[in-house]
């Protein structure tokens, strides 16, 4: 640490030292640098990078951000736009509750999917009820304005004309297009199969209710099941490896159906 001689100095850190206490590497400060992200306070006499505390409140919620799933370079737009920074601390501690308030609530589902499957139980109707429990769209919806403006537009827009019965009704179908996807998965069905790429078109169907994905945003959505872990699980509560199932039979569909 560097400390300015006089009155009450400010305390620099090195690299080294932001980076080990960050959990990041240096090779990450220097790319955060080098794109405008983060910049160092002040070069030392050596030639290495310091950083003061407003860096490293800056670096804190880069990392925040990034953990909230949004990209490096609309993270440092955000930040920029910022004003009010203990304002802002604030939102994002309460994101980082609400996010682990969903994230109990999820790990208690799965834990009660695993007791199921030990117990070689039949899924209930609450069972099917609570398949996704702690997946709340709405904590995903200000990343899909951010990602696809006007789909998202056009999706609010549809989902707030539906009545509560007509969003029951559609993620019951969502549930037992499921169970049959897992079905076919389970029967050996390749992706191509006639079967399997029926369910996938009336899946296609119900996403044009609400947005008209291209082929490359169907192929998209489903590799988005198996990358994103808030996806991946819910899949992976029905069948292990059925998000990777839906991925390839959705690429498989884009490409012949809708390419």
């Amino acid at each position: 640490m560097d400390r300015d001689e006089g009155g009450a100095p400010p305390v620099l850190w090195s690299i080294v030292d932001v980076a080990r206490s960050a959990g990041v590497t240096a090779r990450t400060l220097r790319h955060f640098d080098a794109i405008g992200l983060l910049r160092p306070t002040a070069f030392g006499s050596d030639g290495y990078r310091r950083y003061d505390e407003h860096a490293l409140l800056r670096l804190q919620r880069v990392l925040l951000l990034r953990a909230l799933g949004l990209p490096l370079k609309e993270i440092g737009a955000v930040l920029d736009a910022e004003q009010d920074e203990l304002a802002t601390l604030r939102e994002h501690h309460g994101r980082l509750l609400a996010e682990r308030d969903r994230l109990t609530r999820m790990a208690a589902t799965v834990g009660r999917t695993i007791t199921r499957l030990e117990r070689n139980e039949p899924m209930s109707e609450t069972d099917a009820a609570e398949l996704f429990d702690g997946f709340d769209e709405q904590a995903y919806a200000e990343e899909a304005r951010q990602r696809w403006p006007e789909q998202a537009a056009s999706s609010a827009a549809r989902v707030a004309a539906m009545s509560e019965d007509d969003k029951a009704a559609l993620k019951d179908e969502y549930v037992a297009e499921m169970h049959r996807m897992a079905a076919l998965m389970a029967a050996g069905e390749p992706v191509e199969a006639d079967a399997v790429q029926r369910e996938i078109g009336a899946l296609h169907a119900r996403v044009a209710t609400m947005w008209t994905p291209t082929a490359q945003a169907f192929a998209g959505l489903g590799a988005t099941y198996v990358d994103d872990d808030r996806f991946r699980v819910v899949y992976e509560r029905v069948a292990p490896g059925l998000a990777a199932y839906y991925r390839d039979a959705m690429t498989h569909y884009a490409a012949t159906r809708l390419g």
